[in-house]
């Protein structure tokens, strides 16, 4: 086990707990909304949240983890108001994320310092742009800001991700990244009657849930630092 002592162990425990919610949450994807669906969806990130103040991990990863299961469990429901809860949810995570990443970081002159970095930003800008552009015209104009805002967040967070010399929470920012980029694809971009519908909302998930896996352990462990 990850942590200190055996299954037992409160730490092991949640995050096993956090594990079982994700995959059973998996196999429900692609059923109607329920309470039982969202609270499992929602329990799989709030359970990273509740191992992260076990551990003493810094508040913000705490903080950005909870407000992420609450934007879980917005997405978990249909609607644009529901859609829009959690949108703002997210947002304010990856402000959070920002700030932690950059406190706990070596400062962005490492992007210049060290190419790979600056490449993978590159990258992330193109991508960020790229989302732009794709969605601008599809959306309705009530949301071209707030989608737009909520891009830029997402290009500050993998950005400022970079400036850590911990790959568990690199890696876990970009599949965030790709994991939103998808979800924006699959909600705005793909056909109501698209069969790729299906394995892009599966897809979503399994990139979303190991980003937040990667992040946590990144901070808890201390493990991939170069």
């Amino acid at each position: 086990m990850p942590f200190p002592g055996g299954i037992e162990a409160n730490a092991n425990a949640t995050l096993l707990f956090s594990l079982v919610a994700a995959v059973i949450y998996a196999f429900t994807i692609d059923m109607p909304p329920t309470l039982a669906r969202s609270a499992v969806k929602t329990l799989a990130v709030a359970m990273l949240a509740v191992l992260a103040s076990l551990e003493g991990g810094p508040w913000l990863l705490v903080a950005a983890l909870a407000l992420s299961a609450i934007g879980d469990a917005f997405l978990s429901c249909d609607g644009e108001k529901a859609f829009l809860g959690g949108l703002t949810s997210f947002l304010l995570a990856h402000g959070l994320y920002v700030a932690l990443f950059l406190r706990s970081g070596g400062g962005i002159g490492l992007l210049s310092a060290e190419p790979w970095r600056a490449a993978i930003a590159v990258v992330m800008i193109v991508f960020a742009l790229a989302m732009v552009f794709a969605l601008w015209r599809r959306v309705g104009p009530a949301l071209r800001l707030p989608v737009s805002v909520y891009i830029a967040a997402i290009l500050a967070m993998g950005i400022s991700a970079l400036t850590l010399s911990n790959f568990w929470v690199i890696g876990g920012a970009v599949l965030f990244m790709a994991s939103d980029g998808l979800l924006a694809a699959e909600k705005f971009l793909a056909p109501a009657i698209s069969p790729h519908r299906v394995w892009m909302r599966y897809a979503v998930w399994t990139l979303y849930y190991p980003a937040q896996l990667g992040i946590t352990l990144g901070f808890l462990l201390k493990h991939g630092s170069a």
